[in-house]
């Protein structure tokens, strides 16, 4: 990997990209609500349960669409696309995925060069597929040259960031125990792309049936400070 490329990794991967991740919550604020999430071990229980469920479904769309970029493949980048909404059972996560997937290719078209993402945005723009984040990171880090082990991480770690940033806002938490919970889940993500890398768009699944009632509950609570 060459510095350049490093960087370029990094900067699409930071937490500050402006692609809306801070208006979202990733059903953490209805936990806090509820009682669900309380201290640093409920948050990091929450942290862990969140990358692993997007694991084995975003996840593995998103090696499915990195892949098909690779092969310059649009029409399975197409069908990760819709499989990541299908899968999204709240109105919010569906919300969430695609408004950031396509805040992503707009920033990414107007900053690189990627002459996949940017055909798979207009057919984006002409409501031929639903624009997931998933898909678009995949393609974009696919143009850039990095590995799928790259994307994954980076997904990975979105995850966790956009959930514990919440949390800073959230909770009475101290920035060090945000960045000690940040090392742990860290440390899930080995495990869970030897787990998912091998699946197909068929195996995405996901089972945690409490962020799901989470996510209810927040569509309809009368003071919010997150759109999921």
């Amino acid at each position: 990997m060459t510095i350049s490329r490093s960087m370029r990794v990094l900067q699409f991967g930071d937490s500050l990209l402006p692609v809306g991740s801070f208006a979202f919550s990733n059903a953490l604020e209805a936990a806090v609500q509820e009682g669900v999430v309380a201290d640093v071990a409920t948050l990091t229980q929450f942290v862990r349960t969140a990358i692993r469920r997007a694991a084995t479904s975003d996840g593995i769309a998103l090696l499915h669409a990195h892949r098909a970029a690779c092969s310059a493949d649009l029409c399975q980048v197409t069908l990760a696309d819709h499989a990541v909404l299908d899968r999204k059972l709240g109105e919010e996560m569906r919300t969430m995925t695609v408004r950031m997937g396509r805040k992503l290719a707009e920033v990414a078209e107007a900053t690189v060069r990627a002459p996949m993402l940017s055909r798979w945005l207009g057919q984006v723009r002409d409501g031929l597929t639903p624009g997931t984040y998933p898909a678009a990171l995949g393609v974009l880090l696919a143009e850039l040259g990095s590995p799928e082990e790259d994307a994954f991480a980076i997904h990975q770690y979105g995850v966790a960031m956009t959930t514990l940033g919440a949390a800073l806002r959230l909770m009475r938490l101290d920035h060090r125990d945000a960045q000690a919970i940040l090392y742990i889940a860290s440390g899930d993500a080995e495990g869970d792309y030897a787990d998912v890398c091998r699946a197909t768009l068929d195996d995405m699944a996901t089972f945690a049936p409490m962020a799901d009632i989470l996510g209810a509950i927040h569509v309809k609570a009368r003071v919010r400070m997150f759109m999921s």
